[in-house]
């Protein structure tokens, strides 16, 4: 049956109707508020960082930019929320290679697809490990750690806030790129972890830069190296485990990104990116960042980004799959 005007007349409005719609929304974006969720607790350096942003981001988009703490299940119960929530632009992910590169393989299951669920939106610091050791070790460099490993019977301890985190994959790099055995004490948290090198229960371990800067300041630990590739501004005169060690390439740390569901409109991601990258860039915003131990970046591009993510998961999963640790969680 040939269609009449009418019949072109109502298709012609079904298509306005529709077509418009995705970018019309990405245009408006936003309209009402939007809320970051962070996989750790109020008051953690991601945490001060996160708010810090959010308020700058409140006052470009101009509407309310919300954080929810969502702690819990390794740092990945926030991951699995944001992976579930629409594709909208209004809930956002901050996240770390624990949860996108190491987690994946370390657990039997998780509850999102850490490379499908996920588009990054703004890699925006690194988070340095502090190589430290109890004073009392006959250690002040490196390469006098590295000999008194090799050449002492027993093994050295060190410690970390459990099996598979970032800091004891951190020694086990090390480990490997020197071929020295050393015992893991695992600990259920970062101040016992830190508390028992002071104490002298275990030798050394990477400790996160917020955590051990005070205890280093204090004389109660030894810094010998950070695990970056380049300084940190609150810790000048320790050089990087790359230099310290005459090891070219070495870097371990963790970092945090601010993710999107993964079919949020690419408008609306590239318009985050650009007011992430205006605002991280800043230089109040660095110093911020360098104050609490971490390390900031101009954010590169999001498809730096993703090949950055892409050799974190290749570099973190290898290791935890060579370690004998895969799916042991």
């Amino acid at each position: 049956m040939p269609w009449s005007k009418g019949h072109y007349a109502l298709a012609a409005l079904a298509f306005a109707m529709v077509q418009p719609y995705a970018p019309a929304h990405a245009q408006d974006y936003p309209t009402k508020a939007i809320t970051i969720v962070v996989p750790l607790a109020a008051g953690s350096g991601m945490d001060t960082l996160v708010r810090l942003y959010a308020e700058k981001l409140q006052e470009s988009l101009g509407k309310p930019v919300v954080v929810e703490n969502k702690p819990g299940a390794a740092l990945m119960l926030a991951a699995a929320a944001v992976a579930t929530a629409p594709p909208d632009g209004y809930t956002l992910l901050v996240s770390t290679s624990s949860a996108m590169a190491i987690n994946p393989v370390l657990y039997k299951k998780i509850n999102y697809d850490h490379i499908k669920d996920f588009v990054p939106i703004s890699f925006y610091v690194k988070s340095p490990f502090i190589l430290v050791v109890n004073p009392d070790l006959p250690v002040k460099t490196v390469p006098d750690l590295i000999k008194l490993a090799k050449e002492r019977p027993a093994p050295l301890n060190f410690s970390s806030p459990g099996a598979g985190v970032a800091q004891h994959l951190s020694i086990e790099y090390m480990k490997q790129r020197f071929n020295v055995q050393m015992t893991h004490v695992p600990y259920r948290s970062t101040p016992q972890s830190i508390s028992d090198i002071v104490a002298g229960h275990v030798q050394l371990g990477f400790a996160e830069a917020g955590a051990s800067l005070p205890l280093i300041r204090e004389g109660k630990l030894r810094a010998l190296a950070v695990s970056s590739s380049t300084r940190i501004p609150t810790l000048p005169d320790v050089a990087p485990f790359a230099e310290a060690a005459n090891s070219p390439g070495f870097e371990a740390v963790s970092w945090h990104m601010l993710y999107a569901p993964a079919a949020t409109p690419k408008p609306i991601v590239d318009r985050l990116h650009r007011e992430m990258a205006k605002i991280m860039s800043a230089p109040e915003m660095k110093q911020k960042a360098s104050v609490i131990g971490l390390l900031p970046l101009d954010p590169p591009s999001i498809a730096e980004t993703q090949k950055y993510l892409a050799d974190e998961r290749e570099k973190w999963g290898s290791l935890v799959k060579k370690l004998g640790l895969e799916g042991t969680q």
